[in-house]
């Protein structure tokens, strides 16, 4: 007897949905247990955070940066919300999972000119900083006025107030670099070997400030100084690094209560030295923002002038000319904007001495 065949239909074949068929949601988790904590340091996906109720000897927490946070980058100074162990205990590792808005942020570039990969590679130094602690020795290094015009450009950019250190002042005097910023009237402190911080931790109190300079002007000296337990905590935090070297990134330090108040003494950022600071990320409109005692003149100037020095009808020069500003403060902007188009090697700037030098940059 023949075998009849049967036939088949929709209803006798089973479809399993593949992976891109599954339905996906948006929905996130809020996180509504995160507790808030503060990024002191930063190494290798490790982030070294404490929290707000957390004494000086209070322990800090080790997170990992949530993947729901996607490419948003997480800098020393953000303020963050925490899930998990962030009980500190040895080898508890919590999550990041919330950035807060950012009310400032330092950035850099290795180069002025944003055509160059060097110029497009921007980096953020830190979030949230209120202080840029511009630290030059006034001998030995001798000041280099173009890198401090660089770190004015970049923190009135910010939104961050600049103060001067001056350090070294037993080698030589402060008059002509306070003369080179004298219409700027540029907040300074000097700092002698043997001198009392008293005047400089006044200004750093209840603050979050970055302190930036070349290498050699004395800026560790002067943290050590500041934070006496400075060692010991930037080499615990260095210790989740396994002995990577502690000058290599920025870490935020806790200073210590002048007197015993509620006060906050405030933090300070130490970042390492570094031979030049980038501006790709500044406008070039933006550049003037740096050179206040300028800014006045450019009223005159005709629409979209360039400034630069072969400038048609530029009243910057008319303006320097009349004796209302320092040619030496035109000249530094100038190389601004020479630097931004191409011209010129920014990295020379590092080699060039103070405002007395006719070649300073």
């Amino acid at each position: 007897m023949a075998t009849r065949r049967r036939e088949y239909d929709e209803d006798d074949v089973r479809v399993r949905p593949g992976k891109s068929s599954r339905p996906r949601t948006r929905t996130r988790p809020r996180h509504a247990d995160a507790v808030d904590g503060f990024v002191i340091a930063v190494d290798r996906g490790r982030y070294t955070c404490v929290l707000p109720d957390a004494g000086p000897d209070g322990p800090t927490v080790t997170a990992m940066r949530a993947r729901e946070l996607g490419r948003k980058s997480v800098v020393v100074g953000d303020r963050v919300g925490l899930v998990g162990d962030v009980s500190g205990a040895a080898g508890a590792l919590a999550r990041i999972v919330r950035i807060a808005e950012r009310s400032s942020v330092l950035r850099r570039t290795a180069e002025d000119d944003a055509t160059t990969a060097e110029g497009r590679l921007e980096r953020v130094v830190v979030a949230n900083a209120d202080q840029l602690v511009i630290v030059s020795a006034l001998a030995d290094p001798p000041p280099r006025t173009g890198f401090i015009d660089r770190c004015l450009v970049a923190a009135y950019d910010a939104g961050i107030e600049p103060l001067l250190c001056l350090t070294k002042a037993d080698l030589a005097g402060p008059e002509e670099v306070l003369d080179y910023y004298a219409e700027l009237e540029l907040p300074y402190v000097l700092i002698r070997p043997d001198s009392d911080l008293d005047a400089l931790r006044s200004l750093l109190a209840g603050r979050i400030s970055v302190l930036v300079g070349h290498s050699g002007v004395g800026k560790s000296t002067l943290v050590n100084r500041l934070v006496p337990e400075a060692a010991r905590a930037v080499g615990a935090v260095s210790a989740i690094g396994r002995g990577r070297h502690t000058s290599s990134s920025a870490v935020a330090l806790r200073l210590p209560p002048v007197t015993v108040s509620a006060d906050d003494p405030g933090w300070i950022i130490d970042t390492p030295g570094v031979r030049s600071f980038g501006l790709a990320h500044v406008s070039a409109e933006s550049l003037l923002h740096g050179f206040p005692d300028l800014v006045e003149a450019t009223v005159d100037c005709p629409a979209n002038c360039p400034h630069t020095a072969d400038a048609a009808d530029c009243a910057l020069d008319a303006w320097v000319a009349a004796g209302r500003a320092d040619p030496r403060r035109l000249a530094s902007y100038r190389r601004l904007l020479a630097s931004r188009a191409g011209e010129g090697d920014p990295r020379a700037e590092g080699e060039q001495r103070g405002p007395g030098d006719p070649s300073a940059r």
